[in-house]
């Protein structure tokens, strides 16, 4: 299997939805770490990431990172707005993050869930650390920077099981819900 280490550092691009020419390349957002706000008594709920776009300048942009509590309110508040309106997103393809498995080949898995406002992801950077893979047997747990699939593919030797353990064609992809 493959999980995303919950406090590991992410990389990602993000842009202005309202904007065509406006991003960010590579915004490194840490999930155990909330951005400080501008006022004390602000009503915003925290964050991992706050930007300012240009022409924008009374309003942030955030993204959080949303554990999977989190993750599943927010979807209940999703189906439960769009009653009566088909499904959103992508035709089902949102849903709560879990772990990809070996009967996944070939399917995209939702591993990661950001609530977003005024910002949006568009490219996901592996730099090395953010995943864990465990061996088919369970003996074998690969992590931190012993798992980098910055190049798209990764492998290494189970002793344990006296197995080949291997990610190829990594990709990713974000999917609105």
């Amino acid at each position: 299997t493959i999980s995303l280490v919950r406090d590991a550092n992410i990389c990602i691009s993000v842009r202005n939805p309202l904007s065509d020419y406006e991003t960010r390349e590579k915004v490194i957002i840490n999930p155990s770490e909330y951005t400080q706000q501008e006022e004390e008594n602000s009503r915003e709920p925290p964050c991992h990431l706050a930007i300012k776009w240009e022409g924008n300048n009374k309003k942030r942009s955030t993204m959080e990172v949303l554990d999977n509590h989190a993750c599943k309110t927010a979807m209940k508040k999703l189906k439960k707005g769009k009653k009566g309106k088909g499904t959103g997103g992508t035709g089902g393809e949102v849903d709560v993050p879990r772990d990809v498995t070996a009967e996944d080949s070939d399917v995209f898995v939702p591993i990661l869930a950001l609530e977003c406002r005024g910002v949006e992801p568009y490219a996901f950077h592996p730099m090395g650390g953010e995943f864990k893979v465990t061996s088919e047997g369970g003996g074998g747990v690969f992590e931190g920077e012993d798992v980098d699939l910055s190049e798209g593919d990764w492998a290494d030797y189970d002793d344990e099981n006296d197995v080949s353990v291997s990610i190829s064609e990594f990709e990713s992809k974000f999917v609105s819900a």
